[in-house]
């Protein structure tokens, strides 16, 4: 099946009880399979068709604070639209589960696959989990729903457009019974009750603001944490598990590549390619983005030189990841000499040949002071 046919299996195998749509290329297959999913009897929920992406994250908002558990998926621009009530859904602590298929900003227009849409969302509160294949996408979404309920906290999973979201490969799809083992029904103590009144989501002074805001940031980084943990007991009932990181052919690498999502499949081919001509090259690819998992990536970069792919830009700055992957390494001993590499933007493909040569420009120059944009 495709990468939203397969997040669809996981969405239905969740449970969810509102699932509102807008839809948005390349994420429309999503919400169009739900509505027939759920006209067909198989998912007893309701179905909310809205008339904007704002409206959908308000809605699953209203829903959410109801004590019911929801779904929605997006992509760029309709990502983009949501944004204030992305804060807003964060700050009060809603355990929403949403899909982001990875699509490039216009102007000018694109439809094609880019991780700039949710990379600069980064900053709303949301974990953020990338997925690299269509089967780690419906397991992504199972494992997002006991995150977020765990935590209070809402989640965002994502995977490039059309490279995942459209493209067919084999899915494994797990028995209800597991699931609803893995992920029991939910249970929220502070939902709406209209036979005993509260008042939700009020205004905060100061410094009851700063607490809020404190205990919100406390929660997003513990899912490095408790991530771990249920990723664990997700391979144990279901026998795939994925970590914070993948790491391949890294162990006694010279140079790191660095990558999200699929870009990362062609990345291994490169690493394969490089290491029979004998040079040292692994790959680490980030699953989780937000919160970063610090510990994890500081021992893949121990002694390394780092090479980061970013399919993404803020601009006038450069590589979103790189900015981030930076930021983690200021402070260990010794700094890991890093190149960045803006590539794949609008979604421009990104081969073998392409990352073998960035391999080799960062094995063999120093270190560079700014991005190098390849492909323009």
């Amino acid at each position: 099946m495709t990468g939203n046919s397969a997040v669809v299996e996981g969405v239905v195998l969740c449970r969810p009880k509102v699932v509102t749509a807008y839809p948005i290329t390349p994420q429309t297959t999503i919400v169009e399979e739900i509505s027939e999913v759920i006209g067909e009897g198989r998912l007893e929920a309701k179905f909310i068709p809205v008339e904007s992406e704002h409206s959908a994250m308000a809605s699953v908002a209203a829903a959410a604070s109801c004590g019911v558990r929801v779904f929605t998926a997006t992509s760029s621009h309709g990502l983009a639209f949501m944004h204030e009530m992305l804060s807003w859904v964060s700050g009060a602590r809603l355990p929403v589960v949403m899909v982001n298929v990875n699509r490039a900003l216009g102007a000018p227009w694109s439809i094609w696959t880019e991780q700039t849409d949710s990379l600069m969302q980064r900053d709303t509160g949301w974990i953020q989990i990338y997925c690299a294949s269509a089967q780690e996408g419906l397991d992504t979404v199972i494992q997002a729903y006991r995150l977020a309920e765990e935590l209070s906290t809402p989640v965002m999973v994502c995977y490039d457009g059309f490279t995942i979201s459209h493209t067919v490969e084999p899915v494994e799809v797990p028995s209800q019974e597991v699931v609803d083992v893995f992920l029991p029904p939910l249970s929220v103590g502070n939902a709406m009750d209209y036979q005993d009144p509260h008042t939700f989501h009020t205004l905060a002074p100061a410094p009851y603001f700063g607490r809020f805001r404190h205990a919100a940031h406390t929660s997003v980084v513990s899912a490095s944490e408790i991530l771990e943990t249920i990723d664990e007991e997700f391979k144990k009932r279901i026998g795939r598990g994925y970590g914070l990181i993948e790491t391949y052919r890294n162990e006694d690498a010279e140079l790191s590549l660095v990558a999200m999502s699929s870009m990362t499949g062609t990345a291994k081919k490169a690493v394969d390619i490089l290491r029979d001509q004998g040079k040292k090259v692994g790959l680490v690819r980030q699953r989780l983005f937000r919160p970063s998992p610090e510990r994890a990536l500081k021992e893949a970069f121990e002694g390394k030189r780092i090479a980061i792919l970013d399919r993404d830009l803020s601009s006038g700055m450069g590589g979103i990841l790189a900015q981030e992957i930076k930021a983690v390494l200021w402070s260990t001993e010794k700094r890991p000499e890093v190149h960045e590499f803006i590539v794949g933007l609008g979604g421009q493909d990104v081969t073998i040949e392409m990352i073998c040569s960035i391999a080799e420009r960062a094995l063999t120059e120093p270190s560079n002071q700014g991005p190098v944009w390849v492909g323009i």
